[in-house]
């Protein structure tokens, strides 16, 4: 049986991020609950901070160079995308909408996205219904229900599927992007260890 590819696209702008840290959580809880489906799955991570000037040139030549055309392919081969932005100015960031200009708009048709969000406080967090989820709904994805917000102070918090916590809404979205892949609907909320890593120490692990 062929493995699901999963884009998971971060568009962190810091190293490290702690955008990148949400796609990291969300990649692994989706691969980690098709597992438990029987079916296995390979996520590919696209950094947006990396191909900030290749965005930009192609934006304004039309040619993409060959690490974006890679990282365009990865998108639109993929069976589903888990699509991470910072919050800025009540918006997602420039560099992600500009990442997402440049893919050919019928690429992401019927394809499921999991969208989600990294802010200061959780006040922005209706960015994701108001610009992010629009954003994807216009290139005719189908958009996950669930979709997940993470402001500084979710970091670190204890949490289970049961509950509205950072891991709570993590397991929920990667349970809906499980069962929709595998063709049946949301699978069943899976417990989540009660573990609090302090946020420092969850970004210090990103560093190369």
């Amino acid at each position: 049986m062929t493995a699901f590819k999963l884009a998971v696209v971060s568009a962190g702008l810091s190293k490290p991020s702690s955008t990148r840290l949400l796609a990291d959580r969300l990649a692994e809880a989706t691969v980690r609950r098709l597992g438990e489906e029987g079916r296995e799955a390979e996520a590919a991570v696209i950094e947006l901070r990396d191909l900030a000037v290749d965005i930009a040139n192609n934006l304004v030549t039309g040619f993409p160079a060959a690490a974006l055309r890679e990282a365009i392919g990865t998108v639109t081969e993929a069976d589903a995308v888990i699509a991470v932005t910072p919050i800025f100015t009540a918006s997602y960031s420039g560099l992600f909408k500009s990442f997402f200009d440049v893919i050919n708009h019928d690429a992401l048709t019927g394809k499921p996205v999991l969208i989600a969000a990294t802010g200061g406080t959780a006040r922005h967090s209706l960015a994701l219904e108001h610009a992010v989820r629009p954003l994807f709904s216009y290139l005719r994805a189908v958009v996950l229900p669930t979709a997940v917000y993470a402001a500084t102070d979710d970091w670190g918090t204890a949490g289970d599927a049961l509950t509205d916590g950072l891991p709570g809404r993590i397991e929920r979205a990667a349970g809906e992007l499980a069962g929709l892949l595998a063709g049946h609907g949301p699978v069943a909320e899976a417990a989540v260890p009660e573990q609090v890593v302090p946020f420092a120490e969850q970004l210090a692990a990103l560093r190369v």
